[in-house]
This record gives structure tokens, sequence and C-alpha cells, in this order.
């Protein structure tokens, strides 16, 4: 057990810092160091080359970069933690940087400000339901984060229930706190979940290429049956067809697809599709 891991440790001192562009869709390794090219200045284009990424950038700086999962400010430096394939998304404004982060394959939930998840009602202790998400600890979700809620009209929530909200407190100092109203004090889609239905869980992973607004997995899903469905950021997923074979079918695809060619899966929609 000692080989392996000497090996990594001497892979990790002996490699240089690797330019971030250079690797994106590949694999990284805890403790590599990531290195992106030179911000530009007042001035125009700085003197070429690559250095560490200044992420407390100063008078000089135009690009701002969010580190996302798997990744960890030290300093002026920016260090892998998790092993799994750098991705990048671009910002809306076209400016550089914007959101780099290590896409994982792991199945521990670590609650995360923003993230919209599905939760299972355990316990109510005075005006808070407990809520289990998948993490470390349970989330607290006030009755009167629902739609309409006062002192006089509770929402009917029981012990069991599925519940889909968003996390609007989530940090490692604090317990996470969940609502189920946006910042209008609407609903939009969020609350208890219907009774009937699957809830079935997958990888975080695979979660996140079913969101991706180019997955085509979920558009020939909607081709082949009518059907409900909600995906929660903890690798929750609550499906609900016609019938509960087709239930059962579709949970059964959508967790195989994360193993799936593009072409097994066309495949096994087309015999779906003429039974």
């Amino acid at each position: 057990m000692a080989e392996p891991v000497s090996v990594a440790a001497e892979y990790l001192a002996g490699s240089r810092a690797r330019a971030a562009r250079t690797v994106l869709g590949q694999v990284v390794l805890p403790g590599e160091e990531l290195l992106l090219p030179e911000q530009e200045d007042a001035e125009g284009p700085g003197g070429g080359g690559e250095r560490p990424l200044s992420l407390n950038a100063g008078a000089r700086s135009r690009v701002r970069v969010v580190c996302g999962p798997g990744l960890r400010r030290c300093g002026d430096r920016l260090l892998v933690t998790k092993c799994g394939r750098l991705r990048h998304k671009e910002p809306s404004s076209g400016s550089g940087g914007g959101v780099y982060w290590v896409d994982s394959q792991q199945k521990r939930y670590v609650p995360v400000k923003g993230d919209h998840v599905i939760g299972i009602v355990t316990a109510k202790s005075g005006d808070i339901f407990k809520v289990d998400v998948g993490g470390s600890e349970p989330a607290s979700l006030s009755y009167l984060s629902f739609e309409g809620a006062t002192k006089r009209n509770r929402p009917n929530v029981q012990v069991g229930d599925l519940i889909y909200g968003q996390f609007v407190v989530a940090n490692k100092d604090m317990e996470p706190e969940m609502v189920c109203i946006d910042s209008c004090g609407r609903a939009n889609g969020m609350g208890v979940i219907g009774q009937d239905g699957l809830l079935f869980k997958v990888t975080l992973g695979l979660i996140r290429k079913l969101l991706a607004p180019d997955c085509e997995i979920i558009q020939e899903v909607g081709k082949l049956y009518p059907l409900e469905i909600v995906f929660g950021m903890n690798g929750r997923i609550w499906v609900k067809a016609k019938t509960i074979q087709q239930t059962l079918i579709l949970a059964n695809i959508l967790e195989a697809c994360e193993h799936m060619t593009s072409d097994q899966r066309k495949q096994i929609f087309s015999r779906l599709a003429e039974s």
C-alpha cells in the first residue's frame, strides 16, 4: 500500500505547475498547482508566459476568477484538492476569468449556498423542520419559508415528505438552512413534492451532466414518455410517469446513462419507442 502512495508523492513533488488552459477536460490530482495566462493591466497585455493565478488581485487585474468545488485558495496560488476533470465556464460578459472547478465522482454531498436539492423531512422541532439532504448533518427549514405561509396558515408538511428547496445558508461553521421560496417570495416550483413517483440516488457527476443546457439525455427521455422529473444537486432524482412500469424504466435508464455511450443509449431508446 505504501508503494502507490510514494509514487504519487514523487509525481507531485517532481511535477511542475501546469497551465489550466492546457489541462481543461483532463484529470488533475490533489496537490497540483494551476497556472493561468497573465492578466492584462491598464496599459495592455502583460509580458506573456504563465504565472500563478493571483487571487488577491490589485489594481492591475481586470479578470474575476471564481474557484469552484475541488479547488482551494492558498495565498496567490490555486491548488487542486480533489481528483477529477478540470472544468471551466466562461462568464456571460466574455471578459475572461470565469469559474473553474473539478468534476469528481463523489457521492457524499456537501451543501453549497444557492444549490437546489431534494430533501426528506425527518423530524419537527417547534417551528423548524429537520430535512435530510444527504450531507453530514440535516438542514433546517422554517415553516415560514413556504409561499403564503403565516403563523395562522401553516404549510401541510409531514415527516417523510419530500421537499424541493434551495440553500440560503451553507458553510462549515453553521447548520445548513433551506427555503422553498425565491427572493420574491414565490415558490417557483419549490415545496412539497407529490406522494407518487420514485426517488432514487445517482452520483453528483451525473446530476451535473443531466442539468447541462445541451444535455441530449433529457431531450431523448422526454420524447419517450410523458413524465414529471425533479433534479437535486445532492444527487437525488424524483421521477413520475403515467404508469409504474414507465416510471421504473425511466429510473433505470437515467441511472445507466452514466456508463453508456451515445450509440448504446440511442439503441435502447429506439427499442423502447418501438415496443
